[in-house]
């Protein structure tokens, strides 16, 4: 099976057949690349790629524009030709520009060929500098007056830093991938520091920051040994200003050195108390975006940290008629489809995000009438049945399901038995080298939790009868624990997984926390969710009491699946995740103690969509 469109009936107008419609007429005209000079003085590294000549020979003087804001050059300078210059810029560049879009590409503040230094992770200061560089923009001949933002991952939470900025002229983004909570979406994915970011994307970011050529041949996105540092603009053809930038760059912040000052959501850095989480985050500004940029996200069960997280929250705290929500079986950036199930040979998506992206911006920017408002807001697949289902809410109607924890097993009846199962903890446990969080260290991993079956082994584990029919999940599960510690912290990781009746182990989903942020709040109006909200603030941290049993509740990430007559389901769980996250707490492994059976016991409730006898 694919996760084409068509498989399903999702779409009134399938993006496979919208682009049909759509077809490129332009050709790609040579980027023209310049500085911008900010506010305080710092230059930022541009270009421009405008349509030029349609194949009908057909002029055309402006364009909407669609801007995108990378930290990962938009443009590298080759030794040799035919290397692709662009390769974090290209699939942008190949798909709108030849449909009569204007594409902006801008070395964010601190990267690239930019001058200036990053003080924090998507820095305030760059949201300052996307108003300047929408104001640049929008003054061009070559611009309709209409201007978009999109890009994975950092790019896209970039696209809504520029919704942000309440310039008239941004009127739609399509964030791809991107965190709304530069905290808990992730940096501190249930309030535990992942060392997979604060780590290993430090090294990437260095390396193309410091213009480390040997440390990049690392990453299979960077390793074209054509590839010499980012490209000078056209003033600079010595590069003598792009040396210089560099330089700068040298003196940028480290992740992994400010990650601590960071341990509390919205808490201020020592140094500067108006530096923290929110002020990096885009969900701090979505009050400046409803009701004035449509916003379209996008994400996947296979995405990285909790990034889908934010995608969901974003769409629930916007809730505009134009605001839409795509989640697909994909890894961060849909470099693969993550599904066991998806075609053979095919791990690349079949599923074209961009021509949806675009039929949104045609709406939204060229004023065309596509008619996507007659379609249902929210478009989710289901992992496999391979099927796409679309709802007009998030989450999707659905029953709760409740399953009771036994020793071992998943029980659809409780029991008024109390009995206690114990779990030690071991630092050494992890979820593998070949999980959702591999891409965001820029990893080219394709085949996802393939020796799933030898690390989840080592945890504790809870099995479902076989089922009798087909069970449809959509939505999020939620993990209710009883549980105490031996230590006054720990970390829960939780999993989901589907045992075939042929004995093989599928992962499914998982959640984690920290037990410090257990606490349990009402979300605010500017952070809707769709699951226990936590502020992750110092004041609402709360020690254990060791060898105390406490109500403790874990939401796992959502999903769409379904398991399959005669599959079980299994819960597993652990108190580390050696590969990606930090130990908690430090060099103490807790011993855990779960209550099972009477009016506190442990339950997993299910979202469930449609049962099939």
């Amino acid at each position: 099976m694919s996760d084409l469109d068509i498989n399903g009936a999702a779409w009134n107008v399938p993006p496979s057949e919208y682009i049909k419609q759509r077809p490129a007429t332009w050709k790609i005209g040579e980027p023209r690349s310049r500085y911008l000079r900010m506010r305080d003085g710092c230059e930022l590294a541009l270009d421009v790629y405008l349509p030029v000549v349609q194949a009908n020979g057909a002029s055309q003087e402006s364009f909407p524009v669609i801007a995108v804001m990378t930290p990962y050059y938009r443009r590298f300078q080759v030794t040799e030709p035919g290397a692709e210059a662009a390769p974090n810029i290209a699939i942008y560049r190949d798909f709108f520009v030849p449909r009569g879009y204007a594409l902006v590409v801008l070395d964010v503040r601190g990267s690239g060929a930019s001058f200036g230094r990053r003080d924090a992770f998507r820095s305030p200061k760059e949201r300052g500098d996307y108003l300047e560089f929408a104001q640049w923009i929008a003054s061009q001949s070559w611009c309709n007056g209409s201007i978009g933002a999109t890009g994975i991952s950092y790019l896209g939470a970039a696209s809504c830093f520029l919704g942000s900025t309440g310039h008239p002229a941004v009127k739609a983004v399509a964030p791809l991938f991107a965190v709304s909570d530069t905290y808990s979406d992730h940096v501190f994915p249930g309030g535990i520091m992942c060392k997979t970011v604060t780590s290993n994307y430090d090294d990437l970011i260095r390396a193309l920051d410091w213009d480390q050529r040997d440390e990049l041949k690392a990453y299979s996105y960077f390793s074209d040994p054509r590839y010499a540092g980012p490209a000078p603009v056209d003033d600079d053809p010595e590069g003598i200003k792009v040396r210089q930038a560099v330089e700068e760059h040298k003196d940028s912040f480290m992740l992994r050195d400010m990650a601590a000052e960071m341990s509390f959501r919205e808490e201020g850095c020592l140094h500067d108390p108006d530096l923290h989480s929110g002020a990096c985050s885009p969900y701090w500004y979505l009050h400046e975006v409803a009701g004035k940029v449509a916003v379209y996200s996008v994400s996947g069960w296979y995405d990285g940290s909790a990034f889908v997280h934010g995608s969901i929250s974003r769409f629930l705290t916007l809730k505009g008629p134009s605001d839409r929500l795509l989640l697909g079986p994909w890894d961060h950036g849909a470099r693969a489809n993550g599904s066991p199930w998806r075609s053979e040979g095919q791990s690349a998506p079949e599923f074209s995000i961009l021509a949806e992206v675009l039929r949104f911006f045609d709406q939204h920017l060229a004023g065309m009438h596509t008619d996507i408002d007659g379609e249902a807001p929210v478009h989710y697949f289901c992992t496999h049945a391979e099927e796409w289902r679309n709802s007009s809410q998030w989450p999707p109607k659905s029953d709760a399901q409740i399953l009771h924890l036994a020793p071992g097993k998943l029980r659809g009846e409780g029991t008024s038995q109390i009995e206690t199962v114990e779990y030690q903890t071991k630092f050494t446990v992890s979820s593998g080298t070949d999980t959702r969080f591999e891409r965001l260290s820029a990893q080219p991993t394709v085949d996802y939790y393939k020796h799933w079956h030898s690390h989840e082994r080592q945890m504790l584990s809870f099995l479902s009868e076989p089922l009798q029919g087909d069970l449809e999940l959509g939505g999020h599960p939620l993990l209710d624990l009883h549980v105490s510690s031996s230590e006054s912290d720990g970390a829960i990781f939780a999993y989901l997984s589907e045992l075939d009746a042929a004995g093989n182990l599928h992962f499914i989903t998982d959640g984690c926390l920290r037990l410090a942020h257990r606490h349990v709040s009402e979300p605010p109006a500017k952070y809707q969710t769709a699951w226990p909200f936590r502020d992750y603030s110092r004041e609402h941290a709360e020690r254990m009491t060791p060898s105390q049993m406490e109500r403790v509740q874990v939401a796992l990430l959502p999903i769409g699946w379904t398991l399959k007559a005669g599959s079980r389901l299994k819960l597993s769980l652990s108190g580390a995740d050696a590969e990606h996250f930090q130990q908690v707490p430090h060099g103490r492994p807790p011993l855990y103690a779960f209550q099972l059976g009477g009016p506190q016991g442990c339950t997993l409730r299910l979202p469930v969509v449609a049962h099939k006898p």
